[in-house]
């Protein structure tokens, strides 16, 4: 393989080497599912109705659980949702947000799937339901009614805990769910940065702008479940999801999950039924991954394809590339194209009210209304995914890879109501997200 220009320094030469090796070396694949969107055929699956942490994938339920409240007149994507104590109290990877500080849906949305903060899905959940309690049974309740078999839901961000669960099958379930019942938010998913002021924020989704037709949804890590992803590419008029469980890296994930778009649209007619009608699976208790993923032995590696992953970008702007850019059947996304550099232009967003809200602003109920709040099991739904070999990691604000890419937007602690909007500033160019080199001994990636 021919190494490009950008490849060359000693450093990223290294670092692509190891990346080298640690595909070459990957361990046995995890679940995973292929779904054509509209005939809701399943096309390809290996162990998809396993249970298996979900990680941030859980944001996509309560994505779909807060665009049902707003279906059902509860609020409006302008309403503006209330930073609690509590929420704010979350590990990264989070906004930081002050309590008291208020977001509209919309930009809390936004930053749902593009930074994955687990303040906000604890904001959203709250001010939508009262509290995470509610917010959680009205997620588990929701599954029921999508036929999602697996999942049981104890918090709104996917933080671990070993009765939060859901399987491959499922997640695909949630996924054409949202694209077939709010067509139009589809948008959201494939958003590849975003501009708070002047701090930019990156997607951690990897085949945006680099698989041909990428257009979405959501990735999700811990230590337990590994690196997972839910994605979506269209090309020649067939829109696909792909599931991909327990990768042992973000750069496997990629190429795992562009490898079976490529099987998938590879593959005319026919399938095996829709993802509702596979077999339960035997298995019971989802795998704890925290050995494999999170061992200091593949810690240095892991980093080094974090890097890799999230590199700065080339050429491709937007809310992911534009399917008209790949008229032609796409060729298999090799180890160098899931590491190029891809720019996208940010979609701007602000905190506060929208200038001229006049309506209600929404914020978890008090304390002594919320009978889930402070009790042990609340406490519980909020297992810090720490281990000794990720000490500090729950306090970063965003994945080391990206550390020293961002500029943090310094916000003042704020009551409620009392503060004004922060413009965006007009982004006449594309921007890129440079990740710093991480040393050999830095902290794995925050859960997002």
């Amino acid at each position: 393989m021919t190494l490009s220009a950008s490849l060359t320094t000693p450093i990223r030469v290294a670092a692509f080497a190891g990346a080298l090796a640690l595909v070459a070396g990957a361990a046995a694949a995890g679940p995973s599912l292929v779904v054509d969107v509209d005939s809701g055929q399943t096309l390809s699956e290996t162990s998809a109705t396993e249970p298996w942490y979900p990680a941030s994938l859980t944001k996509l339920m309560t994505t779909y659980v807060a665009l049902q409240a707003v279906r059902d007149g509860r609020l409006t994507l302008d309403t503006p949702l209330t930073m609690s104590a509590r929420a704010a109290s979350m590990p990264a990877s989070k906004m930081g947000f002050a309590p008291g500080v208020e977001v509209t849906l919309d930009n809390a949305l936004k930053m749902l799937m593009v930074k994955s903060p687990n303040d906000v899905a604890v904001m959203i959940a709250e001010s939508v339901d009262g509290s995470v309690e509610a917010f959680a049974a009205e997620m588990n309740a929701t599954a029921l009614k999508l036929d999602m078999r697996e999942s049981h839901f104890v918090n709104p961000n996917g933080l671990h805990d070993p009765a939060h669960v859901s399987s491959a099958r499922d997640m695909a379930i949630v996924a054409r769910a949202l694209l077939r019942d709010f067509p139009d938010q589809r948008d959201l998913y494939g958003i590849g940065a975003l501009q708070l002021g002047d701090e930019i924020i990156a997607n951690h989704n990897g085949l945006l702008g680099r698989y041909p037709g990428a257009d979405g949804m959501k990735t999700g890590f811990t230590c337990p479940a590994g690196f997972n992803v839910v994605a979506t590419a269209t090309h020649g008029g067939r829109r696909l999801i792909v599931v991909v469980l327990g990768a042992p890296s973000p750069l496997e994930r990629t190429m795992e999950a562009g490898r079976l778009f490529d099987a998938g649209f590879a593959k005319l007619g026919g399938g095996e039924g829709p993802p509702e009608s596979l077999p339960d699976s035997a298995v019971r208790s989802a795998p704890d991954m925290r050995g494999e993923i999170c061992s200091r032995r593949n810690r240095a590696a892991v980093l080094a394809a974090e890097e890799e992953n999230a590199g700065p970008a080339t050429a491709v702007v937007g809310r992911g590339a534009p399917y008209s850019a790949f008229m032609q059947a796409p060729a298999q996304m090799t180890l160098e194209d899931a590491i190029k550099p891809v720019h996208f232009d940010p979609e701007p967003i602000f905190i506060g009210p929208k200038p001229g809200w006049t309506g209600p602003v929404l914020a978890a109920k008090p304390s002594g209304n919320d009978a889930g709040a402070g009790s042990p099991d609340a406490a519980r739904a909020y297992v810090t995914d720490k281990s000794p070999l990720a000490e500090g990691a729950e306090t970063q604000g965003a994945p080391a890879a990206l550390k020293g890419a961002l500029k943090p937007v310094k916000l003042a602690p704020l009551a409620a109501r009392s503060h004004k909007p922060v413009a965006a500033k007009p982004q006449k160019q594309t921007v890129a997200v440079k990740a710093k080199k991480p040393a050999a001994d830095a902290q794995l990636p925050p859960a997002h």
